[in-house]
């Protein structure tokens, strides 16, 4: 019971870290705060996946962390909580195409733009992970590791890696062979033998470098 009772502190500790600057913002004035980060810059397949969600203001989430740092089954757990209680949320998709095109980085950004704009509400601030800011037409502050230190990137965070996930899933049973619902698209060892072994599919990301050495 001693142990429980302490994790449970420590997670209603970190809940109240991660909701200092939502709550240094609304001293200010901000009432609706979006936080918005992507899943999926890296993978050499699949499409980026950019979530944004606005948090109530008694939002109450503990366990809520940066999605990298949550296993899967708290992820997936935490992700039907966030869609429950959030006061609204989406997320965007940019495939492999869009991104060959525009540049991860841009496309990471444009899908920003995308997930806000697909909001049922106006953001007054938006909180984003990473150094820069996609050009809103509202209040914009890009922080560094955001997803580790800011609830509603955290939030964001989570939304965005869940659905991405479960696409990748998805494509591992439309392209077997690559091991997509493993590796999620990623470029372990298991995914480049197999581009050796059966080359590109549709969903690679063409522009990559390990793309390109194996096509």
């Amino acid at each position: 019971i001693g142990s429980r009772l302490e994790r449970r502190k420590r997670l209603e500790m970190k809940h109240e870290a991660l909701l200092a600057i939502e709550r240094g913002l609304r001293a200010n004035g901000s009432q609706c705060i979006a936080g918005l980060d992507e899943a999926g810059r890296g993978p050499l397949a699949g499409p980026v996946s950019v979530g944004c969600v606005i948090l109530p203001e008694d939002i109450h989430l503990p366990g809520l962390d940066d999605s990298k740092k949550m296993s899967m089954k708290t992820r997936e757990e935490m992700y039907d909580r966030i869609v429950e209680k959030a006061s609204a949320w989406s997320v965007t998709l940019l495939d492999n195409l869009e991104i060959d095109e525009l540049g991860i980085h841009n496309a990471v950004l444009e899908g920003m733009r995308r997930a806000v704009d697909h909001l049922p509400v106006r953001p007054d601030t938006a909180l984003i992970d990473g150094r820069f800011a996609p050009g809103l037409e509202c209040r914009e502050r890009a922080i560094v590791d955001g997803d580790a230190m800011c609830l509603s990137i955290a939030a964001a965070s989570v939304v965005a890696k869940v659905t991405r996930d479960r696409i990748m899933v998805e494509m591992d049973a439309r392209y077997p062979g690559y091991g997509f619902a493993g590796h999620k698209g990623y470029g372990c060892g298991e995914h480049v033998e197999a581009l050796r072994r059966l080359g590109p599919c549709s969903i690679h990301r063409f522009s990559y470098r390990t793309i390109a050495e194996v096509s």
